[in-house]
């Protein structure tokens, strides 16, 4: 799988070594070991669950897809294909990014002072057509997916009972979960890294 060897998050920036964003990076040791055992813990685990690589990698490229940057959803499409991912499966997958593509966030808070930040904007189902070639599994994966993504005040018991219907176990949720919410601090940053690296 790629990025077991390698720093992910160094490979992403095009960090390399003895470079102004590595010494920037060693500032904060911890945290950077951290963040690749982290990435190591979710994507190739000692002890996997129920959750596949491919699963895993799927999730992985459909969230990274919806976020837009192009680098870090190939580098998770890649390892989607090194997962043994057919590519019948990928392609569904890039079928299902384009479709559920948007801006975001959207969605409503609690009666209050907040709810004059509510933003309507349009759900997210999986169309049968990708349905059917994805499987209900990661079908109501990617709907979640697409929740917390673009509609993280929406989140709600139902659609965790949605994942249920369709599946998954309450760890295995957990372990989706956990990978939504790496991807989103992964993804941002290497794109705090990019900025430093065309100021240093």
């Amino acid at each position: 799988m790629p990025g077991m060897e390698t720093d992910v998050i160094d490979t992403l920036v095009g960090i390399k070594p003895g470079s102004a964003l590595d010494a920037i990076r060693d500032r904060r040791p911890d945290a950077r070991k951290e963040a690749q055992a982290s990435y190591r813990a979710l994507f190739a685990p000692e002890i996997p669950g129920e959750v596949t690589a491919t699963e895993r990698f799927a999730v992985a490229a459909f969230v990274t897809g919806l976020h837009g940057d192009a680098e870090t959803a190939a580098f998770y499409a890649a390892g989607l294909a090194a997962s043994g991912a057919s590519a019948e499966l990928r392609g569904a997958i890039d079928t299902a990014i384009a479709a559920a593509k948007g801006q975001g966030p959207f969605g409503s808070y609690p009666a209050g002072l907040l709810s004059r930040e509510d933003t309507p904007g349009p759900t997210h189902r999986v169309a049968p057509e990708i349905r059917r070639a994805v499987g209900p599994r990661l079908a109501a994966a990617f709907d979640h997916m697409h929740l917390l993504v673009f509609h993280p005040r929406d989140a709600a018991p139902a659609a965790l009972q949605a994942l249920l219907d369709a599946g998954w176990s309450t760890t295995d949720i957990v372990t989706l979960s956990q990978i939504a919410a790496f991807l989103s601090f992964q993804i941002r940053v290497v794109a705090g890294l990019r900025v430093l690296a065309g100021a240093v």
